[in-house]
This record gives structure tokens, sequence and C-alpha cells, in this order.
């Protein structure tokens, strides 16, 4: 069965209203701020990832993320979708039906993540921080901009380390996404990222 019917809607980058914030205990500001510091140390990251929408359909592929400001989904046959975020942009390309969606980056959740000088505070509103399992989620949203979502990020305890992120849509359903394989620092070809380039847009075969 195909599983695009979950997965043909930027999911990734919507999110619903968040619930109202908790009061953050000690414990709490400390663990945002580890998450910070590991973030903003973070440049150049590759990765697999696994996407499990809702109803558990389920799709996998490479991820890069260059910070601050760009990062790459590119999900496996024979899912036909591309995310990249660059230019202050998110761009969303289906290769099959040949339709490509543009967003702001400063409008979606993700973007936080590509911020430059993270701070889970201030323009960053965070809700809730939860423990469990050797695992910190921490759940946030632009502070302001309830209406567009909410994001948690999953960071393992020890080392600290990015491991996943939930955003749950408008009408209350979970993405869940899991990153896998990491590898940290090296070099990305601008073209990864450049969905201005000509060259990029031939590849893709859009006009």
């Amino acid at each position: 069965m195909r599983r695009r019917s979950v997965l043909a809607t930027p999911a990734l980058l919507l999110a619903a209203s968040p619930a109202a914030a908790q009061t953050l205990s000690a414990a709490d500001r400390a663990d945002i701020a580890r998450a910070e510091a590991w973030l903003n140390n973070l440049r150049n990251l590759k990765a697999r990832f696994l996407q499990i929408a809702q109803g558990g359909a389920a799709a996998e592929g490479t991820a890069w993320i260059s910070r601050p400001g760009r990062m790459r989904f590119e999900y496996d046959p024979p899912e036909p979708l591309l995310l990249v975020a660059a230019h202050g942009q998110f761009f969303f390309y289906d290769k099959a039906m040949k339709q490509a969606t543009t967003l702001p980056l400063g409008s979606t959740p993700l973007g936080i993540l590509l911020r430059e000088n993270l701070r889970l505070s201030g323009e960053v509103t965070v809700s809730r921080v939860e423990r469990g399992g050797g695992l910190t989620a921490i759940t946030l949203f632009r502070t302001g901009q309830a209406a567009e979502g909410r994001l948690t990020l999953v960071f393992s305890d020890q080392p600290t380390e990015l491991k996943q992120w939930v955003v749950v849509d408008a009408q209350a359903r979970e993405t869940r996404v899991s990153l896998y394989q990491p590898e940290y620092g090296g070099r990305f070809p601008n073209l990864l990222f450049d969905f201005n380039d000509p060259r990029f847009r031939e590849e893709l075969g859009i006009p």
C-alpha cells in the first residue's frame, strides 16, 4: 500500500497550537541550557532518518543539516519527496507530481533548529520538559506565534545528542522523525541546499 496519502504534505513543518506552558524548574532550565549548548555547537550533520506518521506509515531517507540556516531531507524511493531549507525558506518538492511548495523558514517549527545563536527563551517559549529512559524531551514554540505550532526535541542524556523530534499538526496528527547513524563535521556541496541553482532545478526536472 502506498504511503503517499500520509506523507504528501510537509508534515515535518506544520504543527498545532501548544498547550499551556508548565512552570519550569531549576532542573528544567539546566536541561534547556544543555540542549542549547549542543545545538549551538552543531555545524554539519549527516544522518539517516525514520519518519513515522500518526497512522503508522513509515518512510526513511537521508538528512543533511548545516547550521545555521540549511537542511535537506531526501526520502528513499518509492517516496518522491524532497525537503530543502536555505535562503530563509523551506522548499518542499513532490517529484512524482512535479509540485513545489515554498514556506518562510522563520514561520515553521523546524526553522528554530536552524537559527544562528539559538536560544530556547525570549523569542522561543519552552512549554514542557519531560525526562525518562535516559532521554529528555523539550517542547517549544515561537513566542507569540503559537498558531504556527509546537516542536518537541528529544535528546539522549549521556552523551547529550539530538535523537528525535515530534511535530503535531492542527488535526492532532503526530509526525515523529528519528535520526540514526549520525556523521558529524565534514563539508557539504552547496548544491545540496541551493534550490535556486539552475543545476538543482534541472536535476529535479523543474522548469
